[in-house]
């Protein structure tokens, strides 16, 4: 089973996370960042990633260091989740939809970390919720995670709609990098022979 529990305490944030990447999309969360529990939910539900989230951060300040934590801490966690990668399908990619927006995600376990990030928000604030910290949560992720992750938002006129098809784009790329291809089993996707 590809199963962790990562922990992540500094002086700005304590962060919890347990992930299960051969879930059913199941979510329990609580980063103390609204906006940002219905993104991680849109990574489970559409990931199939069964997640749980407990942050505590210095969000009296603002929502910065506890957004990019929860990315640097997912990145940690699906690294130890995914081990050393055989049989994994590796690359994954998506296109996902929402009224007028449409965002592609393409990711690739290449244990080089590495964002192209192109969305070109419409608005600064979903709410309360600074749009800036989506490249801040991407950036923490892949640098801990050890991907290449392309990131288009293709059209959008609402930023909400904007924020969330990355997200739902990014829970099924990722969904389809990590399916353990049977024709590979314990093989690691590279002619290299180790990612």
């Amino acid at each position: 089973m590809r199963q962790v529990d990562v922990t992540r305490n500094t002086s700005e944030t304590q962060i919890q996370i347990a992930l299960n990447l051969d879930g059913t999309g199941q979510a329990q969360l609580n980063s103390g960042v609204p906006f940002l529990d219905h993104m991680l939910d849109q990574i489970a539900r559409h990931g199939m990633i069964d997640l749980a989230v407990t942050a505590k951060g210095d969000t009296h300040i603002d929502d910065h260091h506890t957004v990019e934590d929860v990315g640097i801490t997912l990145g940690q966690a699906i690294a130890k989740a995914v081990g050393d990668k055989k049989g994994i399908t590796r690359y994954g990619h998506s296109y996902v939809p929402l009224d007028e927006t449409l965002s592609r995600v393409v990711v690739d376990f290449s244990g080089r970390p590495g964002l192209e990030f192109h969305v070109p928000f419409t608005r600064a604030r979903v709410g309360d919720f600074d749009v800036d910290l989506t490249i801040e949560f991407f950036r923490g992720f892949v640098n801990h995670a050890g991907v290449t992750l392309h990131i288009d938002n293709l059209r959008g006129i609402n930023a909400h709609h904007q924020v969330e098809t990355v997200f739902k784009a990014f829970g099924r790329a990722l969904r389809m990098a990590l399916e353990l291809d049977p024709r590979a089993s314990g093989v690691v996707p590279s002619t290299k022979g180790s990612l």
